[in-house]
């Protein structure tokens, strides 16, 4: 069955370490938290990687369980409220004694959710990229940090593009922000003059997009070969790409790249006005490999619908879940502090032919790839790197530069290199 070839490799290591998990006292079932809003703006995200979670659960348990366990999912909507992932995650980990957490999409409920994991020391796997300048013991960052992206993404529209002027446009939260600032220095540094970087926020679930775009086609009005990196996320880049093409705004004018747009939000648009915009990611559905046929087959049977796509955060809880996995059968028992340990240095094959890595930073190795927008709401992968290790701190911010991150040597998410100091505050945003 297809389900099952996914996980013959976690079959064959749970068979070597049986003796392991017999000598340890494990409650059954292990629950598994899933903290994915199911309501509001972000559901047309985040609702599929709930789906995904339950498939991996299912799949598990159809190999057999974990440690001699049936695994057990606990699902929590958050429901688009930030905080209320605070008030989820507390609940997963003390009410339903949870063993592992996956969820959350925006920097915002990441770090609503964070205070609570780091107190109650839970372990959460977060699957989206990120802007980075953080780093948890608690948390493991499975999606792209931005040199894994954003950085990527600019230097195809300078390199490729030759993009003379940028506008980055945003929804208003952390993620955004953050990346934003890391991109004007980046640029700044690349030579481009700080009047030619275009800035503009919006709050979530923002329609009326039509003042914005004409700013953006102003900024082009001087022939200048303008470019938007877009990190609007949820249902506003529904109206974001509607305008675009409304206003005659087509790739060969002024290409968009996007690090929150996949094939999960297009699957619901129009695409025929799109094609030629671009996205970076560390996945697209259209990569071809004999993993990623299999992942692509396996969750069209579980979700019994063959038009349903797979995108980038459910790679991410792919690997994610594997490797921890992996790490608990290696270390024979759930316990937090055990499963960390044992996950640094995990490996497990990505879906697009290579092999992901678990660095000591919490940060994994991965491949970064463009994606050019076609008419079936599907990407040509024009642009893919090896695997790129995610940094935790950015190298283009002076605050950041002088950090690192190294939970197994130096048992620090925040590591000043100058002074040789470890902050105990793992967030410089």
């Amino acid at each position: 069955m297809m389900m099952k070839k996914l996980f013959l490799a976690g079959t064959a290591a749970a068979a070597l370490t049986t003796g392991a998990a017999q000598a340890q006292d494990v409650d059954c079932p292990i629950k598994v938290g899933v903290l994915h809003s199911l309501s509001g703006t972000m559901a047309i995200s985040e609702t599929t990687l709930k789906d995904v979670m339950l498939m991996l659960i299912e799949q598990q348990n159809e190999a057999g369980g974990l440690l001699g366990c049936e695994l057990e999912a606990v699902v929590k909507d958050p429901a688009s409220d930030w905080p209320l992932f605070a008030e989820k995650a507390r609940e997963l980990l003390t009410t339903d004694d949870v063993d592992i957490i996956f969820g959350s999409w925006t920097s915002a409920s990441r770090k609503a959710a964070l205070p609570v994991l780091e107190e109650l020391n839970g372990l959460m796997f977060y699957p989206v990229q990120y802007e980075g300048e953080e780093s948890s013991k608690n948390v493991f960052y499975t999606g792209a940090a931005p040199n894994q992206q954003a950085i990527p993404a600019v230097d195809y529209f300078l390199e490729e593009l030759g993009i003379e002027k940028f506008a980055l446009l945003g929804t208003d939260y952390v993620y955004p922000r953050t990346t934003n600032r890391i991109l004007e220095q980046y640029l700044k540094d690349n030579g481009i003059a700080e009047e030619d970087i275009f800035v503009n926020y919006t709050p979530f679930g923002h329609s009326d997009w039509s003042t914005i775009v004409a700013d953006v086609q102003e900024l082009a009005s001087d022939g200048s070969f303008v470019g938007v990196v877009s990190t609007i996320n949820g249902d506003a880049n529904v109206g974001f790409y509607k305008e675009l093409a409304a206003a005659g705004v087509d790739a060969a004018d002024i290409p968009v790249v996007a690090f929150s747009v996949g094939e999960e939000e297009l699957s619901g648009f129009d695409t025929s006005n799109l094609v030629g915009h671009l996205a970076a990611w560390n996945y697209f559905m259209s990569a071809e490999s004999e993993a990623n046929d299999e992942f692509i087959a396996a969750w069209h049977e579980f979700i019994g619908d063959d038009g349903r796509v797979t995108n980038d955060p459910m790679e991410a809880h792919y690997i994610g879940f594997n490797m921890w996995v992996n790490a608990v059968e290696d270390a024979g028992t759930t316990d937090v502090d055990a499963v960390r340990e044992a996950m640094w240095g995990q490996e497990y094959p990505n879906l697009t032919g290579g092999t992901a890595v678990m660095n000591t930073n919490h940060h994994l190795s991965k491949p970064v790839l463009i994606g050019e927008i076609r008419e079936d709401g599907q990407f040509d992968i024009i642009s893919q790197t090896e695997e790129v290790p995610g940094d935790a701190w950015t190298d283009f911010l002076p605050d950041s530069a002088v950090l690192t991150s190294d939970w197994q040597e130096l048992e620090c998410g925040m590591y000043n290199t100058e002074t040789e100091t470890c902050v105990q505050i793992q967030s410089n945003y």
